[in-house]
């Protein structure tokens, strides 16, 4: 290409057409950043296996088919209009055009964003947190929820919430980036997100049919939790450290930050849990991992080492107790607005604390004011107004999509009775995960059906 040559070093080179300039791509800063996109690749089927070990076992392979799904839909999504909607540079700073309509006109140059990596780099990067985001947000259909329509649902949400909330995060001209607020990897843009519609959908969906009965909620596969975690963590370093954009020491401190947060949140969980039940828990240890990476996500290229442990150590307590919010009536299967919403939310003002000018200064390219510990007092103000505006925006907008969905059966989202006790895995996919011991083949289906409806 003319305007792509390579240096006696092997680096890559980009000439501007217009005034001639060049500028290195460091092939170490590509590579980092394609690494990190598979890592961030790998943390949607570890959302799959973790919803799927705790969901029952009739329920369990539709929440790994609907993890992958979705990250197909968003890659479609992505490639006609995504990306150019969240990360043209012409538009408002409320969404963007379809400048890069269909991916048209994005190769060589650089991005806004950073000039370390080539656009279409950028561009496949970022489509990963379009992915990861919208399989966090719908598990909230977990065990009453069709796998056929939350397709359709995933391509219009991430367009109308996701895209939008993405620009006014992260690109240059979006009003929350412009107003000052500080997320890093996605802590509003992809927790509180994701944390938000998953409320939404709870609430739109109503509560399983067979939910306050004595039927067993107890995680169906440990071991598929443990797995997905594994793989979540592993693949936050890519969330985290690559959301530096280069392989430089903001990318290592965002790195030692992840690894720090996850273990104290994990330690947290299963301390708090073995004081009620006496118990160590793998899931309590599992889920407050998960909390202490969500908390750490918004701050983990801002703030220093000994921040990042209370970090993990407040996010892994507070959406432990986030949890009690379902009294107030809605049925979140997974937990997933207390894990994400709130600790999205935690997350991003405690980053109005503990975010320092001198931390995110390590990469040259990403000053900020710091928060209260560099005596820039309004920066918790503004982190707040930034995480409630898109919690608010993500929880209207998704209930309109979903009632609008709802005037036309076929879109429906919430399965049939008959379906739920059945289990999704049966009645919407025809298979299973495991044999099939919730109803053994010699037991007529019908009599298993009508007991269960009785009991509920």
């Amino acid at each position: 290409m003319a305007n792509i040559k390579y240096n006696a070093n092997g680096d890559l080179v980009y000439v501007d057409p217009v005034t001639g300039q060049e500028l290195i791509y460091n092939l170490g800063d590509t590579s980092f950043v394609l690494n990190s996109m598979c890592l961030v690749f790998l943390m949607s089927p570890g959302v799959g296996f973790f919803y799927s070990g705790l969901l029952r076992r009739k329920n369990s392979l539709s929440a790994v088919y609907v993890t992958m799904a979705a990250l197909a839909v968003v890659i479609f999504q992505w490639f006609i209009w995504g990306f150019s909607l969240t990360f043209s540079e012409t538009g408002s700073p409320f969404i963007g055009n379809m400048k890069y309509f269909g991916l048209m006109n994005i190769l060589t140059q650089p991005p806004r964003e950073t000039k370390h990596i080539p656009m279409l780099l950028y561009c496949v990067y970022e489509m990963m947190f379009a992915a990861i985001t919208a399989a966090i947000a719908i598990g909230a259909i977990a065990e009453r929820g069709r796998p056929g329509p939350i397709l359709i649902f995933i391509f219009i949400w991430t367009t109308i919430v996701y895209d939008p909330i993405a620009r006014w995060t992260w690109d240059v001209v979006g009003w929350s980036n412009h107003l000052g607020v500080l997320d890093f990897a996605g802590g509003i843009a992809v927790h509180i997100t994701s944390g938000a519609a998953a409320l939404a959908i709870s609430i739109h969906l109503g509560e399983r049919c067979d939910f306050k009965t004595d039927a067993p909620y107890k995680a169906n596969n440990v071991t598929n939790v443990v797995l997905g975690t594994v793989m979540m963590w592993f693949g936050w370093f890519g969330f985290n450290g690559g959301s530096a954009l280069s392989a430089n020491l903001t990318a290592v401190q965002a790195c030692i930050n992840t690894n720090i947060a996850a273990a104290a949140g994990g330690l947290t969980g299963v301390v708090l849990d073995y004081r009620i039940q006496k118990k160590w828990g793998a899931v309590s240890f599992c889920s407050g991992a998960i909390a202490g990476l969500i908390t750490i996500t918004p701050g983990s290229g801002f703030v220093g080492a000994p921040a990042a442990l209370l970090f993990g150590v407040l996010g892994g307590a507070i959406c432990n107790m986030a949890t009690l919010l379902k009294g107030f009536g809605y049925d979140d299967a997974l937990d997933i607005f207390a894990t994400h919403g709130i600790g999205g939310l935690l997350g991003s003002i405690l980053t109005g604390i503990f975010a320092q000018a001198s931390i995110a200064s390590l990469s040259g390219d990403r000053p900020i004011r710091g928060g209260w510990l560099d005596s820039n007092w309004k920066q918790v103000g503004i982190q707040a107004a930034g995480s409630l505006a898109a919690m608010a925006y993500s929880y209207v907008v998704t209930t309109l999509i979903l009632e609008a969905m709802a005037l036309a059966p076929v879109l429906s989202l919430r399965a049939s009775r008959e379906t739920q006790i059945l289990g999704i895995d049966n009645n919407e996919m025809g298979e299973q995960a495991f044999d099939n011991g919730d109803f053994p083949h010699s037991q007529n289906v019908n009599q298993a059906i009508a007991q269960a409806m009785s009991r509920s």
